[in-house]
């Protein structure tokens, strides 16, 4: 669904030409996390209450959220010194649960640990081993969008 005349929403994701960005996810739900990370884009040009490209895509993908809850928060993570067997078992078993049609380098990644998983930190993606799911985009710069949103949404 076109919302804007460059931000086009998918079910998925979304790709926004205005700011060369599309990001898509597998595995667990996590429109709202999209939600926020468009809001944020966009607010600069609208009023905080009312966003339209927000609404646009809210009202597609049939989500109730408030603009009052697009808190980013700041993660708590332990930083992984030495990713061993047991660790890169588990984010492979994780991604192998999403069944992601694309594929993902975690050998480059920057792994955390959060209190309910890992997060493995890529170039072009972002994997949630403990909410089963997996971001994927095309800049760097979102990886550190989607962050801000992770545990909230």
């Amino acid at each position: 669904m076109q919302c804007e005349e460059k931000l086009e929403v998918f079910e998925n994701g979304f790709k926004d030409e205005r700011f060369n960005l599309e990001i898509q996810f597998y595995g667990s739900d996590s429109r709202k996390l999209l939600l926020a990370v468009i809001y944020e884009l966009y607010l600069p040009d609208y009023t905080p209450e009312y966003v339209y490209p927000f609404e646009c895509a809210k009202e597609f993908w049939g989500i109730y959220m408030d603009p009052g809850e697009v808190v980013p928060e700041e993660l708590e993570t332990g930083r992984v010194k030495f990713i061993n067997r047991s660790i890169k078992e588990r984010l492979e078993r994780a991604l192998a649960e999403i069944d992601a049609p694309v594929a993902i380098e975690l050998e480059k990644a920057d792994v955390q640990k959060l209190r309910d998983g890992l997060i493995a930190l890529g170039r072009n993606f972002v994997l949630d081993e403990g909410r089963k799911r997996l971001f994927v985009f095309n800049k760097p710069s979102a990886g550190e969008l989607i962050l801000k949103y992770l545990r909230r949404f």
